[in-house]
């Protein structure tokens, strides 16, 4: 497993204090490079310019969404093998099971804590 420190870990959400949060958490569990996005499309634009280890993206989002992304993500030789996991206020069984037939590796829940985000980033990148 990569150490933390050298993991590029990319925040996708469209609203800044989530980003903030997120990045901050991701700090105190020993992230240091964090990149983030407002949205599906500004994500697709980091990931050309830079090589991510892990991709958190938020589900609703203007522009394009996190379901979007992912499935670009996916699609892409490139982008293809990079943990993905996916946040999402509405957990219904439609959006779980899309989510996982587009090969999702984990979903998050808001509101979470930071055990959750830290456990699930963990299952990811082992």
């Amino acid at each position: 497993m990569m150490s933390r420190s050298s993991l590029d870990i990319l925040i996708v959400d469209d609203t800044l204090v989530i980003r903030n949060i997120m990045k901050n958490q991701l700090q105190r569990m020993g992230f240091a490079n964090i990149h983030e996005a407002a949205d599906g499309s500004a994500a697709l634009k980091v990931l050309e310019s830079k090589k991510i280890d892990l991709i958190i993206s938020d589900w609703n989002m203007p522009v394009m969404n996190g379901v979007e992304l992912l499935r670009q993500v996916r699609s892409s030789e490139e982008l293809k093998e990079i943990p993905f996991i996916m946040v999402t206020a509405e957990a219904t069984a439609a959006r779980i099971s899309m989510a996982l037939q587009l090969k999702v590796n984990e979903l998050i829940l808001k509101p979470f804590t930071l055990e959750i985000l830290e456990k699930k980033v963990l299952q990811v990148i082992h």
